[in-house]
């Protein structure tokens, strides 16, 4: 008797914990509701009832034929930020680009062209986030010079300095944090446009949507970032 109710509650619990399935994969929506359906993604995430699509074997199994991500995505390097579980998709859904605060470098630069022009991506992400360990160390390093990092760690706060310059944020601003955190998503957005001459063009003719995004690590929740340009 004992042996059939355990079977029956093992049953009832891998239907529970079974995830529902969703109605189309990204690649199989249009274009310009890919947004939407990442940040919908993000709301099941945030909401705490992920659905975890495209983790399986046999997505994994056609992917190796090639991959077509839907959206490039720079985000940090933080191990509280990764993007595929941020915006609840799954395998060959994104492609994305990580490094200490989010940095649109020439190296990024290089691998979202190559996404852009390559795998024809129609959606660029550049996603900051809350409590981001490279702008708090710039904050402090501008504050309090009597941080000492090494020659790499100072590199990546002269490049978010050179960045922040260029945005004059009042440093006596009480939330002079949180708006560096900001700019430097804007700024990468804008350093994109500068330097892939192609990107306006695509804007332009609605080929690709280049947008800001912070990740807020408290509630898991992304919201968009306006451009004033």
């Amino acid at each position: 008797m004992h042996r059939y109710l355990y079977i029956i509650i093992l049953s009832v619990l891998s239907i529970a914990c079974k995830p529902t399935p969703i109605d189309q994969h990204l690649e199989e929506i249009p274009k310009e509701n890919l947004l939407e359906a990442l940040l919908k993604g993000n709301e099941r995430f945030s909401g705490d009832h992920p659905l975890h699509p495209d983790q399986t074997l046999d997505r994994l199994r056609d992917l190796s034929v090639g991959q077509h991500p839907v959206a490039a995505i720079v985000s940090c390097s933080d191990s509280r930020v990764p993007p595929e579980l941020v915006f609840d998709q799954g395998l060959g859904d994104l492609f994305v680009i990580r490094n200490a605060g989010n940095i649109v470098g020439d190296y990024e630069i290089g691998s979202l062209e190559y996404a852009i022009e390559h795998l024809e991506v129609p959606l660029v992400i550049i996603l900051g986030h809350t409590k981001c360990g490279a702008i708090g160390a710039y904050v402090d390093h501008d504050h309090d010079h009597s941080h000492h990092y090494s020659e790499y760690i100072q590199k990546i706060i002269d490049f978010i300095d050179a960045e922040e310059e260029e945005k004059a944020i009042p440093r006596d601003a009480p939330d002079f944090y949180e708006r560096a955190i900001e700019a430097n998503v804007l700024h990468g957005i804008h350093e994109l446009k500068l330097k892939v001459p192609s990107v306006n063009e695509l804007i332009a003719s609605k080929k690709l949507k280049v947008i800001g995004a912070i990740y807020d690590v408290e509630t898991g929740k992304v919201r968009l970032v306006e451009d004033p340009n």
